[in-house]
């Protein structure tokens, strides 16, 4: 099964979303055969790098104030604190996430990009980090196992990989993906926000199943057919009914 997941690393449904579907895995049989893809999406591709502005008032144009989005956050704190997430919106950094896709698309190319978004997502909802400056990405790439010379060489061209979010971007507009998380399965099913963790084991179990090669059919011919075949050069002729 091939899992691809659309999201951003300041979406904190994604992060939510992210480990409601790591404790379906941990209940499905099945886990070796399942293949998860981390795709690109901004939720704002025109947001500017952080430059110290709170996080708060940086919310509060899109939620009607800066009050009224530390009340929404406060909610959503409590949603992270049900799947053991820690999340920090006094002290978050609102930033540009483009470089950190960036960053992840040259992980994935190590078959890193797991452990990468794991701690580019820790890094902005635990641990107050900014994932858009060039020094916290490139120490994030290290600590996922990944060459800090080639890291650095990342993050100082604006354009490696860049194609490559690109295409993840627009592929979610030909798919018809407006928010995030989105997880699409074998291009057939696909579940929309941080739903509950039944409904990905759910939905992977029923893919699972299909996915299962026939090995044995039921034959319900009468008498399995035996009288109305051919094989091994001869015919069974079936007794004419009187």
């Amino acid at each position: 099964m091939k899992i691809e997941i659309w999201s951003d690393f300041v979406c904190p449904f994604c992060y939510i979303g992210k480990r409601k579907l790591e404790l379906a895995l941990d209940e499905i049989k099945g886990r070796d055969r399942i293949d998860i893809e981390f795709k690109s999406f901004q939720l704002d591709p025109n947001s500017p790098k952080y430059s110290g502005q709170d996080f708060y008032e940086s919310m509060g144009a899109k939620f009607g104030g800066a009050e009224k989005a530390k009340q929404m956050m406060t909610s959503i704190t409590h949603q992270a604190k049900e799947v053991g997430l820690e999340f920090n919106f006094d002290t978050m950094k609102p930033t540009n996430t483009f470089d950190a896709h960036r960053m992840t698309k040259f992980a994935k190319a190590h078959v890193k990009d797991a452990v990468l978004a794991e701690k580019l997502l820790y890094a902005n909802f635990t641990q107050s980090k900014d994932v858009g400056n060039e020094v916290t990405l490139v120490e994030l790439a290290v600590e996922a196992g990944l060459s800090k010379e080639d890291a650095l060489a990342v993050a100082s061209n604006p354009e490696a990989y860049a194609d490559e979010v690109r295409a993840d971007i627009e592929e979610a507009k030909q798919l018809g993906v407006t928010g995030v998380p989105f997880f699409v399965f074998n291009r057939k099913y696909a579940i929309s926000g941080a739903q509950p963790p039944e409904a990905f084991l759910q939905a992977m179990e029923q893919i699972l199943e299909e996915e299962k090669p026939v090995s044995v059919f039921e034959n319900l011919s009468p008498d399995n057919g035996a009288d109305a075949m051919c094989a091994d050069g001869s015919c069974a002729v079936p007794e004419e009914k009187k």
